[in-house]
């Protein structure tokens, strides 16, 4: 097996490291998210994290891991007798995200259940994290019905598998670790509260820490064993130094004033509930600790709040986690140091201790590098406080989407330079709740919240024959199976004879998540100020409505001489959010070519996830003024289309591609004023799809009633 990559080899990071590290001293802190950029170290950190952690007692032949000197009463492999217990390293359990809920739970023999009453039981991956860390990567695609089933665990410490009234329950205490790329969406805000501290990480900026970032991923490469036996001196000091914390905490003093100090921070940035508090609370008493101390200071509730609270400051998903350190600073800038007058001299000495602690001497030529464990990148430099300080100047806020270079950007039509009749970016206007668009008929998509789907959670529709593994079982159509050959089978007992045959799995019906396609008509048509700014308030409130129901976005946009593909499709409603705003106006009406670059964004999305069904929604007025570049698309009982014939007949071709593929679409009819062309209802006729105006879009609107959105076809 080879050796993991090191903790303390890790370069950098300093938050990252400190917050798993807490959660090492005192797990109920309740985990770490950590956000960030593709290759930052994320994974490699967390699984390296475990090599750290105090060995586990259990008890010996347990399946469940309990602790000999406190068994699980209610454990399925119990009850256990006194006895001495074992020592086995602490576990790692990495839960992917594409597991089953057996898989994460468990699996209970239904067939043994029914035909034998026993309960035969197979430990899932919450049994095998009970007492070490489970890892979730990319944690924000985790499906919806396993985050409901995680955020259960994590609530009341165990877990429950239910099949039909026979129940098992076991113990299933763990810290959370999940790790995700903000790119590809966000997370849903139940399973963000959960996390007791986040952390964002950003690639280093500096040359010289990417140098010693690169030299020693080669160095472990090539010899795996002897980099992390090379470390190996430096793993064991912070290993001690993680049993000397656990050990110091429960003697750590939260005094009143610091209480005081963590009510006052919540308070001032107003986040919800108070689990807040109670995470700000157990995260100063483990920098306390960390740092060799009994007391806990103000500098203490300070870091704790940087780590806590940035993810429950978000109110929607547009919004950037972070947090104001000016403002942080003034509300703890209000309280006096009144417990840290007392101990001045004995804090000093503590603060001259936690400068020093983790370092090897003063001999300079033992570590010369510079970044290595005993130096400023090292877990135990500055006490275990890394500097407070953001991402290095000139990068973008971490989580926040940096904001596009529009190819059109300050060109007019043909690549020229903007003339005057082209507008820079609006604002958008004030998003509002919209109605519910959905696709017409049932698919089998990801479970979602928009269109209705066949999907294993949600109400009983009916019942077939398992195909693989029983996981739901039909009580009422397996006894009917199994109750006429009760006399062939030779039942004597006052139970049924039951066989796998007999066997049916519920079939059920819930919702699915779709591909909302954006196309978004940016041209001079569509540029008076304020009507764009409608525009983009719209369309950033059907954004929000995807974010909900659990949709991947994509965003097209047309004007002057063509389309672009201004966000390919993408769980991150935050990426599309920021596109729009950032979009220009100006220039004649390539309708067709918008219609057609949406047309090969939906075909090469179906090759890449053929079960997610589209919906295609064109925010534009209906006008088409320009061919566009010459494209061409196929689609069947469409013919081809080619750029370069007249605008408006080259629109109607592109949309009646649409229809004759079956793809579901909404026209929002931007058109404004006295006198209306009716363009846009047009065009949603040649789509197969409707038309609603702006007006109609709110949920609240007269006409707010639920809209399939190709209106008079029957679901299938």
């Amino acid at each position: 097996m080879t050796a993991p990559f090191p903790f303390t080899a890790v370069v950098g990071q300093d938050d990252l490291r400190l917050a798993l590290l807490l959660n090492a001293v005192s797990p109920a802190v309740g985990g770490v998210l950590v956000r960030g950029e593709k290759g930052t170290a994320k994974s490699t950190a967390v699984r390296a994290l475990s090599a750290l952690l105090p060995a586990v007692a259990v008890v010996p032949g347990c399946r469940f891991s309990c602790d000999p000197a406190a068994p699980d009463p209610g454990c399925p492999d119990g009850p256990h007798e006194a006895a001495a217990g074992a020592t086995r390293p602490a576990r790692m359990v990495e839960l992917p995200v594409g597991a089953s809920e057996d898989r994460l739970v468990g699996a209970l023999d239904i067939e043994r259940a029914l035909a034998e009453g026993v309960k035969a039981f197979e430990p899932g991956l919450l049994a095998d994290a009970h007492r070490g860390i489970l890892y979730v990567d990319e944690v924000n695609l985790l499906h919806d019905h396993l985050v409901d089933l995680l955020l259960d665990a994590a609530a009341m410490g165990a877990s429950y598998v239910e099949r039909e009234g026979v129940s098992v329950r076991h113990a299933a205490r763990f810290l959370l670790v999940g790790t995700m790329n903000p790119e590809e969406g966000e997370l849903r805000p139940q399973l963000l509260d959960r996390f007791g501290l986040t952390v964002e990480v950003a690639a280093s900026r500096e040359p010289e820490q990417r140098v010693e970032v690169v030299r020693r991923r080669l160095a472990y490469d090539d010899d795996p064993a002897g980099f992390a036996a090379s470390w190996a001196r430096e793993e064991a000091d912070v290993r001690a130094r993680v049993v000397a914390a656990r050990e110091l905490l429960p003697h750590v003093r939260l005094g009143d004033g610091a209480l005081l100090r963590i009510a006052a921070t919540c308070a001032a940035f107003e986040v919800d509930g108070m689990r807040a508090d109670i995470v700000m609370a157990r995260t100063a008493t483990a920098l306390a600790a960390w740092a060799g101390r009994t007391d806990v200071l103000a500098e203490d509730v300070r870091q704790a709040a940087l780590l806590a609270l940035p993810h429950r400051r978000r109110r929607n998903p547009f919004d950037a986690p972070g947090l104001d350190e000016d403002k942080l600073d003034e509300t703890l800038d209000r309280f006096p140091d009144d417990d840290l007058d007392e101990r001045g001299g004995q804090n000093d000495r503590n603060d001259q201790t936690d400068r020093t602690d983790g370092d090897d001497g003063d001999d300079g030529d033992e570590d010369p590098d510079p970044d290595g464990p005993g130096g400023p990148d090292g877990p135990g430099g500055g006490g275990g406080l890394p500097p407070q300080d953001g991402p290095e100047s000139g990068e973008p806020p971490s989580g926040e989407a940096p904001a596009p270079a529009d190819p059109a950007e300050g060109k007019g039509e043909g690549g020229r330079p903007a003339g005057a009749g082209e507008q820079s970016a609006v604002r958008a206007a004030e998003p509002f709740r919209t109605k519910v668009l959905s696709v017409p008929g049932l698919g089998e998509g990801a479970a979602g919240r928009r269109s209705r789907a066949r999907t294993e959670h949600g109400r009983t529709t009916g019942a077939r024959r398992p195909r693989g593994a029983l996981t739901k079982l039909h009580l009422a159509a397996t006894v009917q199976a199994a109750a006429p050959h009760q006399h062939a089978r030779a039942r004597s007992g006052p139970g049924l004879v039951v066989r796998r045959d007999d066997l049916r799995q519920a079939t059920r019906e819930g919702r699915e998540g779709n591909l909302v396609l954006f196309v978004v008509d940016a041209s001079g048509s569509m540029a008076a100020r304020q009507r764009m700014s409608a525009v983009k308030g719209a369309v950033l409130s059907l954004l929000l409505d995807a974010y909900q129901r659990r949709d991947k976005v994509g965003l097209v946009t047309f004007r002057g001489s063509g389309a672009d593909v201004a966000l390919p499709p993408t769980s991150s409603v935050d990426a599309a959010a920021a596109r729009l705003e950032a979009l220009p106006t100006g220039g004649r009406t390539p309708l067709g070519a918008g219609l057609l670059k949406a047309h090969d964004v939906l075909r090469v999305e179906r090759l890449r996830d053929p079960a997610r069904r589209p919906l295609v929604v064109v925010v534009t007025d209906g006008r088409a003024t320009s061919g566009g570049a010459a494209r061409s698309a196929s689609g069947r009982g469409g013919g081809r289309v080619t750029g370069g014939t007249e605008p408006v007949a080259l629109a109607g071709r592109a949309a009646r591609l649409f229809a004759a593929e079956g793809t579901a679409s909404v026209v929002v009819d931007c058109e404004t004023g006295p006198v209306r062309l009716g363009l846009a209802g047009r065009l949603a006729g040649e789509l197969g799809g409707t038309a609603v105006t702006l007006d109609e879009l709110r949920a609240d609107s007269i006409a707010g009633l639920v809209r399939e959105v190709q209106g008079d076809r029957r679901a299938a």
